[in-house]
């Protein structure tokens, strides 16, 4: 899966959030202040183009839709930020965080449990 751009993220993060639109309401979203609309369209038709994004047609308007959900996404950019970061380690990510991540103690049992379940539904088989 190709990366993706800072503006390129901002747009896919409004989309992903609204489930698609029109490049007017995709404007809308924006924090003031807003990017011009012939930009945002811009970066639209190359997220069509890496595969990101499709439309419809209505007329000369166009409604545009992810192909791409967000989890796929994150999955695939966290599966590559790990290689490239932590030699594909998640202990590595793990005592990164633990040790630089100003993780509190809450924070720290949090993920202990999480783990923990995690460890026994394998154990389990599902």
């Amino acid at each position: 899966m190709k990366e993706l751009t800072k503006a390129e993220e901002q747009i896919m993060q409004i989309i992903w959030k609204t489930d698609g639109g029109f490049v007017k309401d995709i404007v809308a979203e924006f924090d003031d202040p807003k990017p011009a609309y012939n930009t945002v369209s811009t970066i639209i038709r190359i997220l069509e183009t890496k595969g990101f994004l499709d439309h419809k047609s209505f007329g000369k308007t166009y409604q545009y839709f992810p192909l791409v959900s967000k989890e796929e996404y994150q999955h695939g950019f966290f599966k590559k930020f790990i290689n490239n970061y932590f030699d594909n380690s998640f202990r590595g990510l793990l005592s990164f965080f633990s040790k630089e991540g100003d993780l509190s103690i809450e924070e720290m049992e949090e993920i202990k449990k999480i783990m923990q379940t995690e460890i026994e539904n394998k154990k389990a088989g599902r």
